[in-house]
Order: C-alpha cells, then sequence, then structure tokens
C-alpha cells in the first residue's frame, strides 16, 4: 500500500514542479532600456503558453507588439497593441513569434526589440500572477533606478517552502496509513 502511494507522490511533485508558468521580466532589473543587451536576456530562456511577459521601462519610452515586417524595420506607426504607462504585461497565450519594439524609433534601431518564439507547451498559471490581459498595467511605473521590480515578479513559481510542506504532509500522511 505504501509504495503505491509513494509513487503517486512522487508523480505529483514532478507534475507540479513541470508545470508552473513563468512571468518573465524582460531584461531583469535592467529593464526595458535602451542600455540593455537583450540578445543575451533571452540565452537559455524557453518560452510557452501560458508565460507573461512583463516590461518595465522610464515615463520616456513605451512598448509596442508589431508584426515580424514591422520588427524587422522598427515600424511602430501599425502596431498590434501598445503601451506607454511604464509597467505592461503581455501574456503568451497562442505559440508562435511575438515581436515587440520600443515606440522609440531610434531605440529600436539601437537594439531595443525583442522576439520571442512561443512554444505549444501550456503552462499552469504562475502562482502570484496578475490577470492581466494583452497591455494590461501595474499599478505603479519603473523609475530611472533598474532596481525597482514589483513583488509579483520575485514569485514566478510555486514557492519552495509551500511544496516542501505539501510534500512532507503528504509523506506523514503515507506513513500514517502504513
Amino acid at each position: 500500500m505504501a509504495k503505491p502511494l509513494l509513487i503517486f507522490v512522487i508523480l505529483i511533485l514532478s507534475l507540479i514542479f513541470s508545470c508552473s508558468a513563468t512571468n518573465y521580466i524582460v531584461g531583469d532589473s535592467s529593464g526595458w532600456d535602451i542600455s540593455t543587451d537583450l540578445d543575451t536576456w533571452l540565452v537559455g530562456k524557453k518560452f510557452n503558453v501560458g508565460d507573461v511577459l512583463v516590461f518595465q521601462y522610464s515615463s520616456f519610452d513605451s512598448v509596442s507588439e508589431v508584426t515580424k515586417e514591422n520588427f524587422e524595420g522598427c515600424n511602430t506607426s501599425n502596431v498590434l497593441d501598445s503601451s506607454k504607462n511604464g509597467n505592461t504585461s503581455f501574456p503568451l497565450t497562442t505559440p508562435g513569434d511575438r515581436y515587440f519594439v520600443s515606440g522609440n524609433r531610434l531605440h529600436c534601431l539601437g537594439g531595443m526589440k525583442l522576439h520571442v518564439n512561443v512554444d505549444n507547451y501550456i503552462a499552469a498559471s504562475p502562482a502570484a500572477a496578475p490577470e492581466a490581459e494583452a497591455g494590461a498595467s501595474f499599478p505603479s511605473s519603473k523609475s530611472n533606478n533598474p532596481s525597482v521590480v514589483p513583488s509579483f515578479a520575485l514569485s514566478n513559481h510555486v514557492r519552495l517552502d509551500s511544496l516542501l510542506l505539501i510534500t512532507l504532509g503528504l509523506l506523514s500522511l503515507a506513513i500514517s496509513l502504513v
């Protein structure tokens, strides 16, 4: 009896660890900024349906989602979605390529643009993810201090201490059944 229960617990825990979506702060602590090396930021990241891109930037900039053609030419006159409030969330709801550029064409030409490929794998919602629609905003905007990160962004996954408590509870249940 204990062996099947232990296998069940291990299976559930592996699903919890592998099925969590991620809130990606674009550029990490540097944010969406002309000085941020977005190509380096992309290295090692894999984006899935259910993940969220969070853009933080100063009041002097903006972010626009554009087509591939507009991305390549830094054309911001015909955008799919745009925001200039300092904190913008773009949920990745469908697989495929997504293109984002700075609303300042000179910044875009200087490399302030982002192309992500979203995989079809559907991840569960992040534990502390706010409900957001494309172009949705968060209450505070990024100051010129690049260390400002909203508290929800620090909890991209289910917290490890919560998982540890769940695991210990399930293990104690399994032991009591033996």
